[in-house]
């Protein structure tokens, strides 16, 4: 779509600058008064980022097409603002293989209306007993990942990370111990003391982390740390950063704003890890500023509403979240000062581009991967109105700032909602 948009305040290059962006074909033609003879799109008093990228989405298919579709969790990520997501492999067929991986690539060439880097798996069937065809499928991967579960053996991970070390491939760890589990399905902290519920430890999440960097250590591999959510992790992460080791990680939303009294007996508020302690909520948000966590990612997981709706202990693990991500991390920690703007788009797109080497930045001869937003929109979150099929969110009714107006894939508009064209 030919089209010159004109007078936001563009993020370029780390700070934002009022310009026109003139889009030709799927190419950021040039930046600065736009003088081409095509269509404008006013957006005085609008913002306008680089495409988000959201490095842990559950696209659910192949195999789970009722929970989600690529097509429909693609369509939810543009109106969301993400123009680049990685796709978890728990799947059906597990992408072990090159051939099951294929099943998948085809599905997203088809049908995504955005850019999708899917993951591999790290074990066969994502079952821990045996590496999965890592060398057959690293090219077409943007990392291995046996997310949903832990890698429970530790030879099996020091086995794994060789293998990505000799391919250049990130190791993306669902860290959880199995046996420390005991049946629990929320946070072993307050709320489910008073209320009766099984707990899960935060050793569960720590403890294999520090497993997996004492490995990192001897073998060297780039390893991610997925949905980190407890104190003890953050700790662990810094120090390993101040010995040079190759780590990133990732939080998600919901981590950064509730804690375990927020909850409500409700499966909306049921995902793996789940909520923790205010401690470790600020202990996340002290992560975030001083870039021990270096990315935000979704978690996205969609799942049906039946399967969400028997409560905290029966219903599903997972939350969406790919539609509301930025208004609540705007609401939540840019207008209360916490951080920056320019901070936040370092977490949703600066650092997981890096790191994963996806995505595109606002630039000359770039493709035209943006996104606009209307900061000044005040409203309610509403999952009647989500494009994804899953509509389970913690963050229902709650009021936030910041909606997404347009988003872009390579020229072309893979989410609108009302602008003014001339």
């Amino acid at each position: 779509m030919d089209c010159i948009l004109k007078g936001a305040n563009v993020y370029i290059g780390g700070k934002f600058v009022k310009t026109d962006i003139t889009i030709c074909d799927d190419t950021i033609k040039s930046l600065g008064v736009a003088d081409a003879d095509y269509p404008v799109i006013d957006c005085t008093g609008y913002h306008i980022f680089p495409g988000f990228t959201d490095v842990h989405v559950h696209l659910r298919e192949p195999g789970f097409s009722y929970k989600e579709t690529i097509r429909t969790g693609t369509m939810a990520a543009s109106r969301g603002g993400y123009t680049a997501v990685c796709s978890m492999p728990n799947l059906n067929p597990v992408p072990d293989t090159a051939a099951n991986l294929a099943v998948q690539r085809e599905i997203i060439e088809r049908d995504a209306v955005i850019g999708v880097y899917p993951y591999a798996s790290i074990t066969k069937g994502e079952d821990g007993g045996e590496l999965s065809d890592m060398e057959q499928m690293a090219e077409a991967v943007v990392g291995f990942s046996d997310d949903g579960k832990g890698v429970q053996c530790e030879e099996m991970m020091a086995s794994a990370m060789r293998k990505a070390k000799e391919l250049d491939k990130i190791i993306a760890a669902h860290c959880e111990d199995n046996s420390l589990l005991n049946g629990g399905y929320i946070h072993d902290g307050e709320y489910a003391a008073l209320h009766g519920h099984r707990g899960i430890c935060s050793e569960s999440e720590w403890g294999p982390i520090a497993r997996d960097l004492e490995l990192v250590k001897k073998i060297g591999c780039k390893y991610h740390i997925c949905h980190i959510s407890t104190k003890e992790s953050v700790d662990l992460i810094r120090k390993a950063k101040a010995e040079g080791l190759s780590v990133t990680c990732e939080t998600g939303p919901h981590y950064l704003v509730f804690n375990d009294c927020d909850i409500e007996e409700d499966g909306r508020f049921k995902m793996n890890p789940p909520i923790r302690s205010e401690e470790d909520r600020l202990a996340l948000i002290h992560g975030i500023r001083d870039g021990t966590i270096d990315m935000i990612a979704t978690d996205h997981a969609p799942h049906s509403f039946e399967e969400k709706s028997r409560g905290l202990e029966k219903s599903l693990m997972g939350i969406v979240g790919i539609e509301t991500a930025f208004p609540i991390l705007y609401t939540s920690l840019v207008k209360t000062g916490i951080i920056s703007l320019e901070k936040l788009l370092q977490l949703i797109h600066d650092n997981p581009n890096e790191r994963f080497q996806i995505g595109t930045d606002i630039k000359e001869g770039e493709k035209a991967n943006i996104t606009v937003f209307d900061l000044e929109e005040k409203y309610l979150i509403n999952a009647d109105e989500f494009l994804s099929k899953g509509k389970s969110t913690p963050f229902e009714g709650k009021e936030v700032f910041g909606k997404c107006i347009l988003t872009m894939y390579k020229g072309d508009i893979a989410w609108k909602e009302s602008m003014t064209e001339n």
